[in-house]
């Protein structure tokens, strides 16, 4: 334990900072330290971290409520394509003129489609009615997509 005029002299002798590093300790610790290159090191980790970050889109896949079974699973298909990808798939009904009092029916297709994806998605959002558009969103599910890769590595 050094007293804080002592430490004060020393970092000014060697031409460093005095930086308190856990002020709620007792007593306070603090380091000797050049704050400067520091924060640049710092600085530095930060964007390399961002580099290695890949930023998930959304796509976007839209149906309308009387959707033939064929067409259904192509598009789930492509869904399938973009959650593999590790990008977000919004899901979207869109309801037109009389189809708007059918909207039970743009809710089942959604929950269906939350079946036939169970085994790679998981949903951020339930189906929620916005104007004329019911959408839900779904994410990849990193322990589901890891197996799946495994199991494609084996064949």
């Amino acid at each position: 334990m050094v007293p804080t005029v002592d430490a004060l002299q020393t970092a000014r002798d060697k031409g460093l900072d005095l930086v308190e590093v856990a002020p709620n300790a007792n007593p306070p610790v603090a380091r000797l330290m050049d704050y400067g290159k520091f924060r640049y090191e710092e600085s530095r980790k930060e964007r390399e971290a961002r580099k290695k970050q890949k930023q998930a889109q959304v796509k976007e896949i839209r149906f309308t409520p009387n959707i033939d079974d064929h067409d259904l699973e192509t598009k789930v298909r492509h869904a399938r394509k973009f959650l593999s990808g590790g990008d977000k798939v919004k899901v979207s009904v869109r309801f037109r003129g009389r189809q708007n009092l059918h909207r039970d029916l743009g809710r089942d297709l959604l929950l269906r489609v939350i079946e036939l994806l169970d085994d790679l998605a998981q949903v951020d959002q339930m189906p929620k009615s916005e104007g004329r558009d019911m959408s839900m969103l779904l994410s990849p599910n990193p322990d589901k997509i890891e197996i799946q890769e495994e199991e494609g590595d084996e064949e």
